[in-house]
């Protein structure tokens, strides 16, 4: 039994060393056969891919079909710090991986999509999984950012397409250059799309993509830079050895060596060689060779891809070369370049095959599938991931500021830009929201010849209008682009300049009662005007301001009788406030005649009060009665029974009223006061039609200095009110601070345009504080002649301000000019205004007076007349 142990082992032992080495001659003939048919094993590790790719594609578009679209955008005051965008960049790595547990890494991204169309200077998207969207929606930056739930966007094709993809070139471990905030870093992406035109089709998208970084493939990467480091730094120590022993073989072969050899006296010195201790290779630590990968926090992979289309040949290609140069704005010794490669004028990239189907795919679904080299950390994202602040310069596109087209009533004209590329547009506002508007600026900067191209602009849609100017020379400006036929009927001229040796002159009666006119609307008009231009109130001259209402109530009363007795041309007129006040017989007759029409507490005034009143005491209400009659034209004007100006009539019509007050003297004010209460009566009384047809009209003001000199309070209420009846003031003037307190805050407070020629900086000050003061007033006040800052109300927020040129007549309208016509515009002008000659006009003004005293005394009863009489007759 002893003896057979060692067999038995040995047999044990060959049939394990059998085992083993048919094992290994099995493997070499399967490693033989897979040799001769290498295909099979090919075939079987491409299906096994191509498998594994489609199960892995058809996951990935079913992950990416859940996901989401939010819409950010930044108001002019959105300025946020690094930190709230690093915080944001966290936020979008984190809402990355908010995807179901089987959905593939590619579709574990978050997408930012800055897109111009036309539509915006440069809209900002952001997309990703739909269980990020509450994370999204609520972002760092404040009430600065509207979020909006977005659409899908779906293009149109466009014959013209190029596309790229940037990957990161230079030293992969070094950090993009950090741009700073100041200027905005979107500058120079926006500024490559600002020429852009939708009217050709163009278009241009970025789309960055954010990952997560994989912890396999970062230690992996690290892995490979760390083995590659030590390589390097081996392959240095080695050639720094060769040529440390290459120079050192040198000196000791020289001649000077050789000599000093000769001459030591050393024993044994001629036979020794100099010891040659190689450089030991330096340690490489893993900060420098791995640089920004080092550390594992706020590390992603991302993908940027970009895509420029139009329906012009060229017009893509060149964008994206403004793109490319764009993006070198973030290069330092790692930049942005765009994959591919070149071969002479042809360049081949994600635009051919094999990789053209691919770039489409991840464009489509919104997959990432990042090269190898595109690691970056967020504090290299920092300009791109927020919307554009208040540091970017946004050029406007027609989509923010429509295009003048001539004739269309819903534009009203603002200027001329010139755009990013040197193409100038006549810009535009809509009516319907521009509802105040300023102009501010010095004396022959362009403010009134800006006002007259946007007024004839108006006029020519068929819009109504009064344009009011002191000075008159707006006028004959505006004559050669006014004399169309179809203007001129709807064209009325009120110069009260009195040009000329026996001028033509319109007419007015602030008391008329021919259009059914409220009475006590038409006191309170004329009384206010007076308050205004003198100064008066209830408590400096409490007794003329009731003399004054008393006696117009009278006056009134008795136009609206001889109104409804069919004697329109028998009215009495502002004169008779005199006859009225000294003359008992005529107020006797006018009492009687008006005693029902006259509320109780009137007549009991006229009763009681008035004869203990001591003579002098009309002398306050009379004096600018008569300084009103010494003037042979404002006699005339004032003095006519039936008036042709009836600024009601007009805003309903639609006329084009130009007036020309005198001057800016007492009486001057004391008849712009009367003008400008009764337009603003006019307008108000336009409560008794329904807003949906109450027509728009625009009264126009030049010089709102002289104009609110006489009734400040009338246009501070036009800046308030008239909004609500339609009625758009527009006001020009030369210097904000001259204006009244109270017309300067409802000038301000309610203009939706705001605008400014140069100036002095103390005289455009208030205007650029309201915006800030961006522009300064440095700037403004050293712009050429004829430049404008203009801020606008365009879809309910406000454009600018931006530097408009302003429209010269000549050059704008200059299709509209017809400089023969004038003379016949200055005939229908004045015949729709009622002109008559102004002795003509005098003559039946001096014969008024006679003729309502026989209308009363032809319709005043006789007992009253006798009793008023005896009661006047003792007062007397």
């Amino acid at each position: 039994m002893d003896s057979a142990a060692p067999y038995l082992k040995d047999q044990a032992a060959d049939t394990a060393a059998g085992q083993v080495l048919g094992l290994v001659t099995s493997l070499v003939d399967a490693a033989d056969w897979l040799y001769d048919h290498w295909y099979l094993l090919a075939a079987a590790v491409a299906v096994c891919w191509g498998v594994g790719e489609m199960v892995v594609r058809r996951l990935a578009a079913r992950a990416s079909a859940e996901r989401m679209a939010l819409e950010l955008v930044s108001n002019r005051h959105f300025d946020p710090s690094l930190e709230e965008i690093f915080r944001r960049g966290v936020q979008l790595a984190r809402a990355s991986t908010a995807m179901p547990w089987w959905a593939p890494r590619r579709a574990k991204t978050v997408q930012i999509r800055l897109r111009a169309d036309g539509s915006a200077p440069l809209r900002y998207r952001i997309e990703g999984p739909a269980g990020g969207e509450r994370l999204l929606s609520i972002t760092p930056f404040g009430p600065d950012i509207t979020v909006i739930r977005a659409r899908p966007i779906v293009d149109e094709p466009r014959p013209h397409t190029v596309c790229a993809e940037f990957i990161l070139r230079g030293k992969l471990t070094s950090p993009l250059r950090v741009v700073p905030l100041s200027p905005d870093p979107l500058q120079p992406l926006v500024d490559a799309v600002a020429d852009l035109r939708a009217e050709l089709g163009d278009l241009a998208e970025i789309r960055l993509d954010i990952q997560r970084a994989p912890k396999w493939a970062l230690r992996a990467r690290r892995l490979q830079l760390m083995s590659a480091a030590r390589r390097s730094e081996r392959r240095e120590s080695q050639r720094a050895a060769r040529w440390l022993r290459r120079d050192a073989s040198g000196i000791e072969d020289s001649l000077g060596y050789q000599l000093q050899q000769l001459l030591n006296d050393s024993p044994g010195s001629g036979n020794s060689r100099r010891l040659v201790m190689p450089p030991v290779p330096r340690r490489v630590g893993p900060a420098e060779a791995l640089g920004k990968l080092a550390e594992d926090d706020h590390l992603v992979r991302v993908q940027l891809l970009v895509m420029c289309a139009s329906n012009t040949e060229g017009r893509a290609q060149a964008r994206l070369a403004q793109l490319q140069a764009a993006f070198d704005v973030f290069g330092g010794r790692s930049r942005w370049a765009m994959r591919g490669w070149r071969l002479g004028p042809w360049r081949f990239g994600a635009d051919q095959w094999p990789t053209r189907r691919g770039f489409e795919r991840r464009w489509n679904l919104g997959h990432c599938q990042p090269p190898r080299a595109n690691w970056v950390r967020l504090d290299e994202l920092t300009g791109l991931l927020k919307p554009p602040t208040t540091h970017c310069r946004l050029p406007v596109l027609a989509g923010d500021l429509p295009t003048f087209t001539f004739g269309k009533p819903e534009l009203l004209l603002q200027g001329i830009y010139r755009g990013p590329d040197g193409r100038e547009r006549l810009v535009a506002t809509y009516a319907e929201e521009t509802l105040f508007e300023v102009g501010v600026g010095k004396a022959g900067g362009g403010k009134t010849e800006r006002a007259l191209a946007q007024a004839i602009g108006w006029a020519h849609a068929g819009g109504g209008l009064i344009f009011v100017d002191p000075h008159r020379d707006s006028w004959p400006r505006a004559t050669t682009f006014l004399a169309h036929d179809t203007l001129m009927p709807r064209i009325a001229l009120i110069d009260l300049n009195g040009l000329g040796p026996n001028p033509r002159i319109s007419s007015w009666n602030p008391l008329a009662m021919l259009q059914g006119q409220l009475a006590h609307e038409v006191v309170e008009a004329i009384a206010d005007a007076y308050a205004s231009a003198l100064a008066w109130d209830d408590a400096t001259a409490p007794r003329a301001l009731t003399i004054l209402t008393a006696a117009l109530a009278v006056l009134v009363a008795v136009n609206e009788a001889a109104c409804q007795a069919g004697r329109p041309e028998d009215q009495a007129t502002i004169f008779h406030v005199r006859a009225l006040l000294t003359d008992a017989a005529f107020r006797t007759a006018a009492l009687a005649t008006v005693a029902g029409r006259l509320d109780e507490e009137t007549r009991s005034w006229w009763q009681a009060v008035f004869p203990t009143l001591p003579p002098d005491a009309f002398a306050v209400v009379l004096n600018p009665i008569a300084r009103l009659a010494a003037n042979p034209v404002t006699r005339a004007f004032l003095g006519q029974p039936v008036g042709v100006y009836n600024i009601r009539a007009a805003m309903d019509s639609r006329m084009i009223v130009w007036v020309c007050p005198r001057g800016n003297g007492p009486t001057d004010r004391l008849l712009t006061a009367l003008l400008a209460r009764d337009l603003l009566r006019a307008a108000r009384s336009r409560r008794d039609t329904p807003e949906d047809r109450r027509v728009p009209f625009r009264p126009y003001f030049d010089e709102l200095i002289t104009l609110t000199g006489a009734a400040p309070e009338t246009i501070a209420a036009m800046f308030e009110d008239l909004r609500k009846y339609r009625c758009h003031i527009h006001g020009m003037t030369q210097l904000l601070a001259r204006l009244p307190a109270a017309v300067r805050l409802s000038l301000v407070q309610n203009a939706s345009t705001l605008a400014t020629t140069a100036g002095s900086k103390s005289a455009v000050a208030p205007i650029t504080a309201e915006w800030g003061d961006n522009p300064s007033p440095d700037r403004v006040a050293t712009m050429d002649r004829f430049e404008h800052y203009v801020s606008m109300n365009v879809h309910g927020r406000r454009i600018g301000p931006i530097q408009l040129r302003g429209p010269h007549l000549d050059d704008v309208f200059a299709a509209q000019a017809r400089p023969r016509e004038v003379p016949a515009l200055e005939r229908a002008a004045q015949a729709n205004a009622g002109a008559l000659p102004l002795d003509q006009l005098t003559h039946r003004a001096a014969k008024q007076l006679g003729h309502v005293a026989a209308f009363l005394a032809a319709h005043s009863p006789a007992g009253a007349a006798v009793h008023l009489s005896k009661e006047a007759n003792e007062w007397t």
